[in-house]
């Protein structure tokens, strides 16, 4: 334990050199958002016909990297295509009868 060392003032925890902020950029969304997405349009006629045409929600397209899972979801069957998701939100898309298809 280096704590009563002369020059440990101030050191606490791991160094990271170089540290850039765009490696680690990663905007999310909520689950409660997502509708929010598509046009009104469309989710009427989701509501409408659920055996119908399924609304394709992409995240990348709306420069969303993760879908987390806060909120609630309609009982709409959707289709989600991100590249990341918590397991929380993916449990709740499932729910709703919605599908997640990861992006690479």
């Amino acid at each position: 334990m280096d704590k009563y060392h002369p020059g440990y003032f101030g050191k606490v925890g791991m160094r990271h050199f170089h540290y850039t902020q765009n490696k680690h950029h990663c905007p999310t969304l909520n689950v409660d958002r997502l509708w929010s997405l598509v046009p009104a349009a469309d989710r009427h006629a989701a509501e409408q016909a659920p055996t119908g045409p399924v609304p394709v929600i992409d995240l990348t397209r709306h420069n969303v990297t993760k879908l987390l899972g806060n909120g609630n979801l309609p009982k709409i069957p959707f289709i989600v295509k991100t590249r990341l998701i918590s397991r929380k939100a993916e449990l709740k898309v499932i729910r709703a009868g919605g599908k997640v298809e990861l992006i690479a």
